[in-house]
């Protein structure tokens, strides 16, 4: 049996300048932002044994069971923490924990956790957001500091390395990461270089895509609605899915209606629901199979009864009427 390793004399967390209590995702994006900053081929040859210290360091903390041990020799495990506290003050470390704002690594670190913990749901609704702005994103990695672009490229590498099956290639998901990822990361470049004003722009641009999808149901608001609506159109009949069909003119339908002071330019999360409810709901009645007629109409119902609240009733009625009653129920109290 090999001897066990030795365990490191010094604080491995503060090579790599995370906290003792620093989550795996944490530790993984401070090697690899520090690696890439002091590899003997980014360093020369200065940088190699700083560059070996720091893989040590990854290599006991990043291994859970080696991580425990030396938490426990060194005295920052959680049964040394329970005894600097048994008189019931907290520890300094506990103190100084509740004094210290989260690190860049760290606040990235929740973005790439959340990443990987994407909802089928919430892939579909980013895979229709208005992507990131890429160009003015490469744009703006041009004047971060060197530090804060390795970070940043390291969480970005880590966040899709670990999407769910089948997101990897999806431009639409990738973009919306790094749009979330560098609105944290660039953020005071971003206020240096464009104000307040201008900042708060860039920001809501970066992250629109993502605040989108994350966290939203798969049609918004109008959900359980939506999902209705659709039960509804996998019952009907093939004549009633045909019949729908001469409610889909061009003519006749027009361009999808908007309340007044709304639209899709400005609301992207309420246009996502309302695109992704009209595909699910086209569907329903067989897809590409159904008439062209019929995918119209049905879309474009599905439309409705997710911008149904914005709208006033009287107006609603008008533009529901074709289909209230048997696809869209009529409002309580209503004819």
């Amino acid at each position: 049996m090999p001897p066990r390793p030795t365990i490191p004399a010094d604080d491995l967390y503060a090579r790599l300048g995370v906290p003792h209590d620093a989550s795996p995702e944490t530790i993984e994006l401070a090697w690899r932002g520090l690696l890439r900053l002091h590899h003997p081929d980014v360093a020369g040859p200065d940088g190699t044994e700083l560059a070996k210290r720091i893989n040590v360091a990854h290599d006991w903390l990043s291994n859970a069971g080696l991580r425990a041990r030396y938490d426990d020799e060194r005295g920052f495990g959680l049964a040394a923490i329970r005894r600097r506290t048994a008189d019931g003050r907290p520890s300094p470390s506990a103190r100084s924990r509740r004094r210290r704002d989260p690190t860049l690594a760290e606040r990235l670190a929740v973005v790439v956790e959340r990443a990987h913990r994407l909802s089928t749901d919430e892939l579909d609704r980013l895979a229709l957001a208005e992507p990131a702005p890429i160009a003015f994103l490469a744009t703006l990695r041009r004047f971060a500091p060197d530090a804060v672009r390795a970070t940043l490229e390291a969480a970005e590498a880590a966040a899709i390395a670990g999407l769910p099956d089948g997101a990897h290639d999806s431009l639409a998901v990738r973009d919306a990461v790094a749009g979330r990822l560098a609105e944290i990361a660039l953020g005071e470049v971003l206020d240096d270089l464009l104000g307040e004003s201008g900042s708060d722009r860039a920001r809501e641009r970066l992250t629109r895509g993502w605040d989108s999808a994350i966290g939203q149901p798969r049609y918004g608001p109008a959900t359980t609605e939506v999902s209705a609506l659709i039960a509804r159109l996998r019952r009907l009949s093939v004549e009633q899915r045909r019949a729908l069909a001469a409610d889909g003119s061009i003519d006749r339908l027009g361009d999808a209606p908007w309340p007044p002071a709304m639209s899709p330019d400005d609301d992207d999360a309420l246009r996502v629901s309302s695109e992704l409810a009209g595909i699910d709901a086209i569907e329903a009645i067989g897809g590409d199979r159904a008439p062209v007629g019929s995918r119209r109409a049905v879309a474009r119902i599905a439309h409705l009864v997710v911008l149904r609240p914005a709208f006033s009733a009287g107006e609603f009625d008008r533009l529901a009427s074709p289909w209230t009653g048997p696809l869209i129920p009529r409002r309580r109290g209503g004819s």
